[in-house]
């Protein structure tokens, strides 16, 4: 069966096909998704830009009761939708249903943010005026996401889109093309002006950079730098607003006085889960010498112990990689550290399973230096690695060489550090003896350096680039 975009209002086929294969299992075949030409891209885009106007118009009750539907269906959906998104991305089942739910829960925010759209007013330093001050959609939003999460991310893109009154041209990733299309589906049927949301599947190569170039008004992304400063390049003579949410290399700080299994535990759980496809897993693991060892050892413990398998199998702990050419990359990564020196504790091999899939135990390195390979690129991979420290100042201050600056995270019961790393640490996103990984919705999301460009996402920081501040000044003129 072959799935269509759904363009001004329509399901519209493809000029051609890509199929949709399980990474647990690549004998399991999800569907073919029509892939949208040049001719579908411009015609969305169109479409958005007509449709715009009246969804603005159509007032902000009617947008909170769209979105409101949405996130309601989504979270009631989220069994069946959690298993056909563990199916084609590969995560274990109980995230997959969670991730469907957390979607919900982020249009369900921003359905009541569309009632929180106030202005204000203030006096002119003249006589007799008055000045108002608003926020009004910014227009036609070009929407690209990754593959790691397929519901999550453009959820939270596209709910504050159409909650402050924009249109959408949404092309997400085709590695998960089904969670796209069941989306748009929800989407589709809540009666929005025809275009105001327009799903484009398709590669990006062809597709994403089509759109990047388009006469949009901004453009949100998701996804690496390089094809962050693509369409960066690609939109520039248009000047569109950009929010670009790239990539990172997150660092973890074990300090000697922390809580050592907490420590293990949140550790593991950043670095591993989701087969480590998150842009904030902990991928670096800074450690001091007085508990390098214990913490080694008990950690390399715990990754053998997790179970890798099938997503859908209820003890899985541990998906497949999204496909043969992540898993062949993370092997590159593993064959990388071990040239330049660093020793593998465990893990950093393909498994074979029961079904055909690409599946890999989940890794550690030790002795590893900050000049490494494994430690300055991301590899979106279920590898970890630790680097030996004497001292919070040093460890500090490896947390802080990279260029990317998303998540950053220590553990320990020092609550003086804990202030000073939360001050110092240059990231987004600071942690406390917490895992990296796990954001809250309803608060600003993003990172700085490499990992970041453009306003924050999420929360209340979203208004900042899905909206336009217009100020009007009114005189009465003079009294009768």
């Amino acid at each position: 069966m072959e799935f269509r975009n759904h363009i001004a209002g329509e399901w519209r086929e493809g000029g051609s096909g890509v199929e949709n294969r399980n990474p647990s299992d690549v004998t399991d075949l999800i569907g073919v998704y029509a892939q949208a030409g040049a001719a579908d891209l411009d015609l969305a885009v169109e479409a958005a830009r007509a449709a715009q106007p009246l969804w603005a118009k159509a007032g902000i009750q009617r947008r909170h009761d769209a979105l409101m539907a949405i996130g309601t269906e989504l979270m009631a959906r989220s069994a069946e939708l959690g298993e056909l998104l563990s199916r084609e991305e590969g995560k274990p089942l109980a995230e997959g249903k969670g991730e469907v739910h957390r979607a919900g829960q982020f249009f369900t925010w921003f359905a009541a943010e569309a009632l929180r759209n106030q202005g204000d007013q203030a006096e002119s330093v003249r006589p007799g005026i008055e000045v108002e001050v608003r926020r009004e959609p910014v227009g036609v939003v070009a929407i690209i996401t990754p593959w790691n999460f397929p519901m999550a991310t453009p959820a939270w893109k596209i709910a504050p889109a159409l909650a402050f009154g924009n249109a959408v041209v949404w092309k997400p990733a085709n590695l998960t093309p089904a969670s796209a299309v069941a989306l748009a589906g929800i989407i589709a049927r809540q009666g929005l002006p025809p275009g105001t949301f327009n799903l484009v599947m398709g590669p990006g190569a062809g597709v994403g950079d089509r759109l990047a170039a388009a006469a949009v008004d901004a453009i949100s992304f998701t996804g690496s730098v390089e094809v962050g400063h693509r369409i960066a390049a690609l939109a520039r003579p248009l000047l569109p607003k950009l929010q670009m949410e790239m990539g990172s290399k997150n660092p973890m700080v074990i300090m000697e006085d922390c809580d050592l299994d907490l420590a293990v535990a949140h550790a593991a759980s950043a670095a591993f889960g989701g087969t480590g496809q998150k842009c904030t897993a902990a991928s670096r693991l800074i450690v001091h010498n007085k508990v390098h060892d214990a913490f080694a050892e008990r950690l390399a413990a715990a990754a053998k112990a997790l179970r890798v398998g099938h997503a859908l199998a209820p003890d899985t702990q541990i998906g497949p990689a999204v496909s043969a050419a992540q898993l062949a990359g993370n092997l590159d990564y593993v064959a990388k550290g071990r040239a330049e020196g660093a020793e593998l504790l465990c893990g950093g091999v393909a498994l074979d399973r029961p079904t055909r899939g690409h599946f890999m135990a989940p890794g550690i390195f030790i002795g590893t230096t900050p000049a490494m390979t494994v430690n300055r690129e991301e590899m979106f991979a279920p590898l970890t690695c630790l680097q030996r420290v004497a001292s919070y100042d040093e460890a500090l201050a490896r947390a802080n060489d990279t260029p990317f600056g998303l998540t950053a995270g220590i553990m320990t019961k020092s609550l003086a550090r804990a202030m000073d790393f939360r001050a110092r640490a240059r990231a987004g996103c600071v942690m406390v003896n917490l895992p990296t990984a796990g954001t809250d919705y309803h608060v600003p999301f993003g990172g700085r350096g490499l990992s970041s460009h453009g306003p924050r996402e999420q929360g209340r920081h979203a208004a900042e680039f899905y909206t336009t501040v217009k100020t009007s000044y009114l005189s009465a003129g003079e009294p009768a």
